[in-house]
């Protein structure tokens, strides 16, 4: 149990935020039919979750109304080698989608889980559990127009939403050393006493809800893309997701804590507002062949722009009318995905697919952590659609991401984190 609070106590100091998703924070695909396909999905009609993926392909649908119900699951095991596995083992991510295709235009209104999760650890080295978990939501308004029988070009409007619960022990003295805005009146003496009779130091801030966190943000977002027919069999898309505009994430004037030593009796209530956090850039382009009538394959390639984002994780407590400023460096790099996938129409009713998508890990080694270790890089999909009928149909995809182990360079501690995941959707036209 000793070298159990020791790993924890490291660790903390070098803490990331992040969505412990799969392409980083990403999730590696959105939908269950390009999630079967490795997440390839810029150049084929893919349902509503092109909202997600690239509203262009929107118009390559039929006329007519389509209505998308979604579900997925995101199923983590993380270990601290030596240490404590995080009983934060599944997360609900739900979809609904609806579009409507009339002559050349196509519009609607969708709601998508962008990723989310974290995790979750019996005892800190305070001895009071540590919890993480990030939730990243949008509300997407998207259009798409038909410019041409070969050229489609589409966007969308996002209102995006993050919502944030912390429940993190460090040492004082490294609490300490991560300050940039100290506090100069009563919280700056109330922490100072902490630090004279405490050895460790929680910050704290949890709703203890599964689907809400204590700190909230809001903002807007933007996508746009195109598909072109290069020939009857092969289709080219390209997407550009912009970076979100969220406001800071906040929590009430008592909605966070510091507390001491693990005694909830020795906590200063106060505000924590973490700073500028945001979602990146994405860029990615496409192709889709159908090689025969039977057989399609896909491959998208795609940048997500996590090194302007993920510098630096800022956050302010304020109390007794004053505040304090620290800043934990993440310091991540950008990330390339390669997208592969093939689908097999096995019947009139039935098709089977699988794919690959394969990434580098964005997180450096010196700022890895046990908390939110975003790091596997590979994933191998498979999936299949069955039609009912033609207004009718499910789709369903299984997503596994092999066991990656890390080291953090900085205080020596080693997680490792494998992934196994799905998603399910019934689709209606009418």
């Amino acid at each position: 149990m000793r070298n159990t609070r020791l790993i924890l106590a490291l660790a903390a100091i070098g803490f990331t935020t992040s969505a412990l998703a799969t392409n980083g924070m990403n999730l590696e695909g959105y939908g269950p039919i390009a999630t079967g396909m490795g997440g390839a999905s810029f150049a084929y009609d893919n349902g509503t979750a092109a909202v997600m993926n690239n509203p262009a392909t929107l118009g390559l649908g039929a006329d007519g109304n389509r209505l998308d119900l979604a579900i997925g699951m995101l199923g983590p095991d993380v270990h601290v080698v030596g240490g404590q596995k995080s009983s934060g083992t599944s997360y609900i991510m739900p979809a609904v989608g609806w579009t409507r295709k009339k002559g050349n235009t196509t519009y609607g209104l969708a709601m998508f889980a962008q990723g989310g999760m974290g995790t979750d650890y019996g005892m800190g080295l305070d001895g009071l559990p540590e919890r993480s978990e990030l939730g990243v939501g949008r509300l997407i308004a998207p259009l798409a127009y038909n410019v041409s029988p070969d050229l489609t070009i589409g966007g969308s409007l996002d209102f995006v939403w993050a919502m944030l619960d912390l429940r993190m022990a460090m040492p004082l003295s490294s609490m300490m050393q991560l300050i940039t805005v100290p506090p100069t009146g009563q919280l700056g003496a109330a922490l100072q006493g902490l630090a004279e009779s405490n050895p460790n130091v929680r910050i704290d801030f949890s709703d203890n809800s599964d689907f809400t966190g204590q700190a909230k943000g809001y903002g807007f977002a933007g996508k746009l893309g195109f598909t072109y027919k290069a020939s009857p069999k092969v289709m080219i898309g390209g997407t550009y997701h912009s970076k979100t505009s969220l406001s800071d994430l906040k929590t009430g004037s008592t909605g966070a804590s510091f507390i001491a030593a693990g005694n909830v009796a020795q906590g200063i209530p106060g505000k924590i507002t973490v700073k500028d956090f945001q979602w990146p850039a994405i860029y990615g382009l496409g192709i889709s062949v159908q090689a025969s009538d039977k057989v399609m394959v896909a491959a998208d390639i795609k940048s997500i722009g996590w090194k302007d984002v993920m510098k630096n994780f800022t956050m302010n407590f304020a109390a007794m009318g004053d505040s304090v400023t620290f800043a934990l460096p993440q310091n991540w790099k950008d990330q390339t995905v390669l997208q592969l996938g093939v689908s097999y129409k096995a019947t009139d009713s039935l098709t089977l697919r699988a794919g690959g998508n394969f990434a580098n890990n964005p997180i450096p080694d010196a700022t890895m952590n046990y908390l939110f270790p975003a790091i596997v890089k590979d994933h191998y999909t498979f999936g299949l659609g069955y039609a009912f009928s033609k207004q009718d149909d499910l789709n369903a995809s299984l997503q596994y991401a092999p066991k990656v182990t890390q080291t953090n360079s900085t205080f020596g501690f080693t997680v490792t984190h494998s992934q196994t995941s799905g998603q399910v959707m019934y689709s209606h036209r009418f």
